[in-house]
């Protein structure tokens, strides 16, 4: 569905007349003008990108009909009974203005004077797309003109649809000069069009790489604007993008008075700098969608030490960067620029061709697309769950008479309790079942009827919730569109379409945290709870029936139950066996909620792992059992092993490498019923004698100014500020003398601190259980040195 390449050949549209046509949406903007708002779409079509423009729209939004008119009149442009009510039951009225701006006027006129206004915080290129229920893809029906290199839509018809279009995608990484440096070269990587621009007054011959010389840097942006709307591609790709390439360049450009001309149509691009450390650059770019590599893979639930270009390559595709890990990267730049123009050429495009190659390993922009497809949002934008909820709920709310509040007005109140986490019971087994309950909070939001406008309306037989909560059997809206999604996430598993079906699963478990989250305006505490209490239910009442049937639940955890069959099930009866519990369970629940509350189930638990062995530890250094903290042993398809670890060393990233290969080892020995003491002692002896220098390197991000840490200074900030450049993360070691930054060569580590702080607690969780301890194992060893 995506493609990185050259934009198709001229648009031919001969005569203007009327035609539909799908697209896309790849940017929305809105923008007051004298004659009304104007709302701006492009997209990505069979014919090419397109333009969608919408004139004279007006902002809109409700507010009590109780309020006098000659407050409001004098204020909008007009004003209109509905037949809308909001959640308190009262009547509201439309107020319609020419210009977002006069909305918001109003709105703080109005509140001063304590008037209610509904939904006045929505965008209107957002309510726009909503209330016709376009999430992604729509289809035109108007007259098309043909601008230059793309198609043009005054006033269409809009409708949503079902269509998918290949995008085309361009990778962008730029070299600079440090960060407020000079611009010093920028590659371009596209499957049929690789090529670096750098400054550079004498050619540079990079053999088959294209290297475009320019004599400085207002010409070298000149050039590269030329060829990226030559090239046209919808979505430009790449590592940070947004907050350092971008925004470098847009600053570039205003330092020196040349345009920063990247968008489609001549529209005007720019990159927006947060107000605020705790916010993001944003990229308007009108007509191209802008994908980040660490933003695309986290909101995909992708996980990685770091997620540096380095860490992540290496770890999808086998290879990385072409300056090594360790060096200082912006000398070594700056070195290669004096001295190996070519060699920084091939450097800078490796690194856009890295980020091409990990956006077609993991799917990301598939899954970007799908996300838009289901939850409304641009497809840059990765975070805005409670945005996402507002799509697709609000226009359902409107076609049932209600209106809701601005998000601002809604009272924070009590929180509402987390999922159920049971006391483990710790200890080291043999066959551990996991059942799981499939997407919990959604089957409880279906099953229940937990919903906003079901607890307005609960009618007469209502179903019951907690905290006071009563939910209407017949009015709701949110089980349906789960009911739709699950439905959409079955035929994404069918088709074995994992990028969807990722999304949906992430859409629907948000819904809950949408809930519960103070700035959502459907925000009550009798929503949330009716959740996660219900959970609670589900959970107690799932563990006393499997246990009622003979068996123990050491521990369970939200939506999981830990069943321990213990010693004599062979591997195959022990997977029978999870089978049939799960089978019975889900039997029960089904008569259960029938009985208690005439209500269909939607509960689903499934068997998911059979542990061969299973180790739950104890706190560290109590005997009470940890949580969400265990280790397991599964066999694959293809008869290996594999130990699964959750929550312990070995999948901590701030733990050193050491720890974390030392105790995978070890555990796989334990759990396989290898030896074990050897190499333990080996492993000591090695640390001892300085053999495992290298993986005794804590690496740790610096979150905050290093002058910002005043009381408690941690290891890797006292790391970093002995630093002449520090940056985001610090690489350390400890010392006799304290944290050591490590730049090249190691600084000689104090090996009793990794051997009690690192070694020893990683095998101490499961040596506790075998009566013997890293101590006792190494003490002969001790001696030796």
């Amino acid at each position: 569905m995506v493609e990185c390449g050259r934009v198709q050949e001229a648009i031919a549209v001969s005569e203007p007349s009327q035609s539909t046509l799908d697209c896309f949406l790849l940017t929305r903007q809105w923008r007051d003008t004298r004659d009304g708002l104007e709302l701006t779409f492009w997209g990505a079509s069979p014919l090419g990108p397109v333009k969608v423009r919408i004139t004279g729209e007006e902002a809109v939004c409700f507010v009590d009909r109780a309020a006098a008119a000659e407050r409001t009149s004098p204020l909008c442009h007009r004003r209109e009974p509905l037949a809308l009510r909001a959640f308190d039951g009262s009547p509201v009225d439309g107020l319609y203005f020419r210009s977002q701006r006069g909305l918001a006027d109003a709105r703080d006129t109005l509140r001063a004077g304590g008037h209610r206004l509904f939904e006045s915080d929505l965008k209107p290129s957002d309510r726009f797309l909503m209330e016709r229920f376009v999430t992604s893809a729509f289809t035109l029906k108007g007259i098309p003109l043909r601008r230059d290199g793309y198609l043009e839509f005054d006033n269409p018809a809009v409708r949503p649809v079902g269509y998918r279009p290949h995008l085309r995608c361009l990778s962008l990484d730029i070299e600079t000069a440090g960060l407020d440096g000079a611009l010093l070269c920028v590659a371009v990587s596209g499957p049929d069009d690789d090529r670096v621009f750098m400054v550079s007054r004498e050619p540079v011959d990079a053999g088959p790489l294209p290297v475009e010389c320019h004599a400085d840097e207002a010409s070298l942006l000149g050039g590269l604007f030329r060829w990226v709307r030559a090239v046209d591609p919808d979505v430009i790709l790449g590592w940070n993008v947004v907050s350092f390439d971008l925004d470098f360049l847009a600053r570039r450009c205003a330092a020196l008075g040349v345009g920063f001309d990247i968008a489609r149509g001549a529209e005007r691009a720019a990159v927006l700098r947060p107000q605020s450390a705790a916010g993001t650059h944003v990229a308007r770019i009108p007509g191209r969608a802008v994908l980040d590599g660490i933003d695309a893979l986290r909101a995909a639930f992708w996980s990685f030490e770091s997620f540096e270009l380095e860490t992540v390559a290496q770890a999808l595709l086998g290879r990385g960067k072409r300056i090594e890990s360790g060096t200082d990267r912006v000398a070594e730049i700056e070195r290669l620029y004096r001295e190996a123009k070519p060699e920084l050429a091939a450097y800078n495009l490796e690194d856009a061709r890295l980020v091409v190659d990990i956006f077609e390993r993991a799917k990301l922009a598939e899954f970007a697309m799908r996300r838009a497809e289901l939850t409304g949002l641009a497809v840059d934008r990765y975070g805005g769950a409670v945005a996402a909820f507002d799509h697709l709920y609000l226009p359902r709310l409107h076609r049932r008479g209600r209106v809701a509040p601005d998000r601002s007005d809604v009272a924070p109140g009590p929180g509402s309790p987390g999922g159920y986490v049971m006391d483990s019971k710790p200890g080291f087994y043999d066959n551990v079942l996991l059942l799981d309950f499939k997407s919990l909070y959604p089957s409880i939001i279906r099953t229940f009827n937990v919903d906003p406008l079901a607890l307005l309306e609960p009618g007469d037989d209502p179903v019951p919730g907690f905290e006071g909560a009563s939910f209407s059997r017949d009015h709701a809206i949110l089980p349906e569109l789960i009911e739709q999604l699950w439905a959409a996430r079955d035929e994404a598993k069918r088709h074995h379409d994992a990028p969807l079906s990722q999304a949906v699963k992430i859409l629907m478990n948000s819904f809950y945290g949408v809930l519960a989250a103070e700035g959502c305006r459907f925000h009550d505490v009798r929503l949330a709870s009716s959740i996660t209490r219900r959970g609670h239910e589900i959970i107690q009442a799932s563990r006393d029936f499997i246990e009622a049937d003979g068996y123990t639940v050491i521990y369970g955890d939200t939506d999981s139950l830990f069943v321990l069959l213990g010693e004599g099930p062979s591997e195959a009866q022990a997977r029978a066996e999870g089978a049939r519990l799960a089978e019975d369970l889900n039997r029960w629940w089904r008569q259960r909620l029938r009985e208690r509350y005439r209500l269909e189930s939607f509960l689903e638990v499934e068997f998911e792992t059979q542990f061969l062995r299973f180790l739950m530890p104890t706190v560290r250094g109590e005997r009470t059992g940890s949580k969400k903290r265990y280790a397991g042993l599964v066999r694959e398809p293809d008869g290996s092993h594999r130990i699964v670890f959750k929550g312990l060393e070995s999948v901590r990233t701030d733990w050193t490498p050491l720890a974390r290969r030392f105790q995978r080892e070890l555990y796989r020995r334990v759990f396989l019923r290898e030896p074990y003491e050897c190499f333990v002692r080996e492993t000591l002896n090695d640390l001892l004698a300085g053999r495992l220098d290298r993986e005794l390197v804590y690496r740790k991000r610096i979150r905050r100014p290093l002058e910002a840490y005043a009381r408690n200074v941690p290891p890797h900030v006292q790391a970093a500020r002995k630093l002449a450049r520090p940056g985001r993360w610090v690489s350390y070691v400890v010392t006799a003398s304290g944290p050591e930054p490590v730049e090249g060569e190691i600084p000689r580590p104090d090996y009793q601190h990794y051997r009690e702080r690192q070694l020893a607690p990683a095998a101490d969780s499961i040596l506790s259980f075998l009566h013997t301890s890293f101590e006792a194992i190494t003490d002969r060893q001790l001696e030796i040195f």
